[in-house]
């Protein structure tokens, strides 16, 4: 059901009467997001689908900054948490595979991406693949994130070279031959390999529990020349929209996400999370969403950019509770919010993402994952209780057949208990992370 939005009022006087939409730049009252907070809570409780619509998500976030409002939007995304997920929170235990770090896109924030001449630049062999993999098996872990730059041969002459070496023409062929290992030593893939195309999704897709990419913002203001994505043609909007469409007509369970803090403004924040809403709603493919900080890194354009604030984040994370659809799962990686994640769950997140007891994050290096059994005390101690899942989610692999390929519907259940949780052959679930 869509909600229409109806007018905000000035604190000062109470809502207009017979008014259908609030006014471009006018500030809500309290008595305003209580009532549109409320309207959204009590449809999801009546397993209805109402929508905050773009004039009142926008006035919501002009007004975030009030600690009083901020405290009403956090209750009713908590309250919409609750409705969907009850008491539990989700992790995957991971492994973070860099397939390549080298990558076509020069995003002024990124150190994930080397050249080809930097004595950092790798790109593993299929063998190396496996022997990660063996090591993630030993630890319990059953999703493999497949992470990799956008695309290198297009700019690099010596990797299509050192590509043809290995019989390959093409990255995504290299990816092909690693996710095949990876289900055969014993783990579930999920790729997430910048922009690809329709043909190379299908291709992906028997060999992938579930696909992403992070849509980050839908302002093409930041392609302008001197902003962050000024050199990341990757970057395009539109072209990681396309994607998502594509994704979504495959019928590949999909992971996407905003990038918080990159230079975007409030009004460019809402229409990312509608444009996730859209998307979300039209295919029903995207299983998550994740709400991710930017974190300032010595060495690039933005080291000197400050780092949002907790009270920016967990009120952004709140919104997107508000806004996207209530069945999308809401994620928060731990590492990037380690000192406010009872606030986070208060906010209405619902997963924690990927955590390895292996591997670093290499897109986030300088922030350790938590060690799982601190981030299980966590997460008890602000009243929820810790669930391990795979790739994909519970509701996922025991009600979407059609998601799957027949091959990974068939795998599915050797990863998976009789819930959709996760099952491992040997249960350490209590080791420190890397």
């Amino acid at each position: 059901m869509r909600n229409a939005d109806s007018d905000a009022s000035p604190a000062s006087a109470p809502p207009s009467p017979g008014a259908d939409r609030p006014r471009r730049g006018l500030r809500p009252s309290r008595t305003d997001v209580e009532r549109w907070v409320g309207e959204i809570v009590s449809g999801v409780g009546a397993d209805r689908s109402p929508e905050l619509g773009r004039e009142r998500a926008e006035a919501l976030s002009r007004v975030l900054h009030d600690e009083a409002i901020r405290q009403i939007v956090c209750e009713g995304a908590r309250a919409i948490k609750q409705a969907r997920t009850g008491s539990r929170v989700t992790v995957s235990r991971n492994l973070f595979i860099p397939l390549t770090n080298l990558c076509r896109n020069r995003c002024t924030y990124c150190t994930f991406a080397k050249l080809p001449d930097s004595a950092e630049a790798h790109t593993y062999t299929v063998d190396e693949v496996a022997e990660v993999i063996r090591g993630g098996v030993a630890t319990g872990c059953i999703e493999a994130l497949m992470c990799l730059g956008d695309k290198p041969e297009i700019a690099y002459r010596s990797y299509r070279e050192m590509l043809a070496t290995r019989g390959l023409s093409s990255t995504t062929e290299l990816l092909l031959e690693a996710c095949r290992r990876t289900l055969e030593v014993g783990m579930l893939p999920h790729t997430n390999a910048g922009i690809l195309s329709k043909e190379e999704m299908a291709a992906l897709r028997p060999f992938n529990a579930s696909m992403g990419l992070m849509l980050e913002t839908t302002s093409r203001r930041l392609r302008e020349k001197g902003m962050p994505h000024f050199h990341a043609p990757d970057k395009e909007p539109a072209r990681r929209i396309a994607m998502h469409e594509e994704a979504g007509e495959l019928k590949i369970p999909f992971t996407t996400g905003m990038l918080l803090g990159i230079g975007e403004n409030d009004v460019e924040r809402v229409d990312t999370l509608l444009t996730i809403r859209d998307l979300a709603l039209r295919h029903g493919h995207v299983q998550e969403a994740i709400i991710q900080p930017f974190h300032p890194k010595p060495d690039t354009k933005m080291r000197d950019v400050p780092p949002l604030s907790d009270d920016e984040v967990v009120s952004w994370v709140a919104l997107a509770r508000l806004i996207l659809p209530p069945e999308v799962h809401l994620q928060a990686p731990p590492n990037l919010g380690s000192d406010m994640l009872p606030r986070l769950i208060a906010a209405g997140v619902d997963d924690w993402g990927g955590v390895s007891p292996v591997t670093i994050d290499f897109i986030n290096p300088e922030a350790p994952w938590p060690a799982l059994r601190r981030l299980r005390d966590e997460t008890v101690a602000a009243g929820f209780e810790l669930f391990e899942r795979g790739p994909v989610y519970p509701e996922w692999i025991l009600g979407r057949p059609d998601f799957f390929d027949p091959q990974m519907r068939a795998l599915l259940p050797r990863y998976a208990n009789d819930e959709g949780y996760a099952q491992r052959a040997n249960d350490q679930s209590d080791e420190e992370a890397a």
